[in-house]
């Protein structure tokens, strides 16, 4: 068996750092570890844990320069996206500060005495995160179950582990125990199955493919154990004739080509009415060509590499020979897993880029007629986590976000994640919700309690 791992940076295939890889037997021994913690931490005063959290996310802002350039050359992903993803670490832990002090009970009105709730901690967590958003995603999971009291467990992807290693040292320095936090690289076959199946982790937060999501929740199930599923999706972007046309369409690439295509939120499937479709295939090929695909570390850089060799081969799958392909952009030549951004134009929704999940940058665009038929197009796919609307019409607007079904729909933007709102999916995009003010509280069991007040 594996005892390390080559952590490979993808622009250039050169091994960056060779890391350890976590056993079963070291797992267990840190969720042991992290169990024998939770009194300590649980009873941290919620105003301390506060504290901490605030310092965890000093840490981290001092940190910012070196994660980012971590990033770009564990990731491949452009220094700007990965100085926003450490900065969304900061600001994560800075929201979820708050929390310990405002994750407060109820007061019941009840015959015969008082009756309260409180909101306990669960205990250890384990936190599978995905390769494609190392940072932001490990935070959304850690930074909640930390301020509601859990002590945590977290398994970074097996191609992505060095920004986690790196949140752990930071949290030490900024004083939270070691035995709190702990990030365990290591296969999900192995750390991740431990944390499934382990009595003492008490939640598993999961993001990752659905076909993996589905096994860990049986696995859970088994155990009758809390999780959250953040899982794949298929996101149309909906554009209406009616709409700023040109915006809709200089846009339309960072909607889908932003990191590579990885991206669960990708909208890889972009629908025009059928009056504008000719219009907006004009305007979206300068705009695919103007996309800058280069080295991640370029300030000018904005489409990195995709993660690995194999991952490139998955992808050039869904543009065989015979693809209808409209227009491609660039890419380097050399070394590096490097695909160009491509855009095809299927006849309908069979195609299987316009069908699945790609997770690269590859887009289908497909003429729609009117409203109705632009919700069936939207909505014809297992899955439903995000999506965009262009239209100049708010009534429109509100009335196609309410039939499309997704947890995370922008109007006139691609926006998908704001850590002050919920971020989840319908279907089998998911279980759950995470980020926004009711983060913390999923991490939590309400415990009811009476007290009489009769003679």
């Amino acid at each position: 068996m594996m005892t390390t791992f080559d952590v490979r940076n993808p622009a250039t295939e050169e091994v960056v750092r060779t890391v350890p890889l976590t056993s079963a037997e070291e797992t267990d021994a840190a969720i042991a570890r992290a169990q024998a913690a939770f009194p300590a931490w649980r009873d941290v005063t919620p105003g301390d844990r506060a504290r901490l959290l605030r310092r965890f996310a000093d840490a981290v802002e001092a940190d910012i320069e070196h994660l980012a350039r971590l990033e770009v050359e564990n990731s491949g992903h452009t220094i700007g996206n990965a100085r926003w993803e450490a900065g969304n670490v900061r600001d994560v832990l800075n929201y979820y500060s708050a929390a310990p002090e405002r994750l407060i009970g109820k007061q019941i009105p009840v015959p015969g005495g008082i009756n309260v709730t409180f909101q306990e901690p669960l205990g250890v967590v384990g936190v599978i995160v995905p390769w494609n958003f190392p940072m932001p995603i490990a935070g959304w999971g850690f930074a909640p179950a930390l301020a509601a009291g859990n002590t945590v467990v977290l398994k970074p992807a097996e191609l992505t582990p060095l920004t986690a290693i790196r949140l752990a040292e930071l949290a030490r320095e900024a004083g939270i125990p070691e035995d709190v936090f702990q990030v365990l690289p290591g296969k999900g076959s192995v750390v991740g199955q431990r944390f499934v199946g382990h009595p003492a982790v008490r939640k598993v937060v999961f993001t990752g493919s659905t076909e993996v999501g589905k096994q860990i929740m049986a696995g859970c199930a088994a155990r009758v154990k809390r999780v959250t599923l953040e899982l794949g999706g298929k996101n149309a972007n909906i554009v209406f004739a009616d709409s700023d046309l040109e915006k809709a369409a200089a846009t339309a690439p960072y909607g889908v080509f932003d990191n590579a295509g990885q991206d669960c939120c990708a909208r890889s499937l972009i629908l025009v009415q059928a009056s504008a479709y000719e219009r907006f295939m004009e305007l979206l090929e300068p705009a695919v060509h103007g996309v800058v695909v280069g080295d991640p570390a370029d300030e000018k850089t904005e489409m990195g590499p995709l993660i690995s060799a194999a991952h490139r081969e998955k992808v050039a799958s869904y543009v065989p020979d015979d693809a209808p392909v409209a227009f491609r952009g660039s890419a380097p030549a050399g070394p590096g897993y490097w695909f160009p951004p491509t855009v095809l134009t299927p006849p309908d929704l069979r195609h299987p880029a316009a069908a699945e999940e790609v997770f690269g940058p590859v887009v289908a665009v497909v003429p729609f007629t009117d409203e109705a038929d632009a919700i069936r197009m939207a909505n014809a796919t297992e899955y439903g986590l995000s999506g965009s609307i262009w239209t100049r019409d708010a009534g429109r607007a509100f009335r196609v976000a309410r039939g499309v079904e997704a947890g995370n729909l922008s109007v006139n933007s691609h926006s998908s994640v704001r850590y002050w709102t919920p971020f989840g999916g319908f279907k089998q995009s998911g279980l759950g919700r995470e980020l926004g003010p009711d983060a913390a509280a999923a991490f939590t069991e309400t415990k009811n309690v009476f007290l009489s007040t009769e003679e």
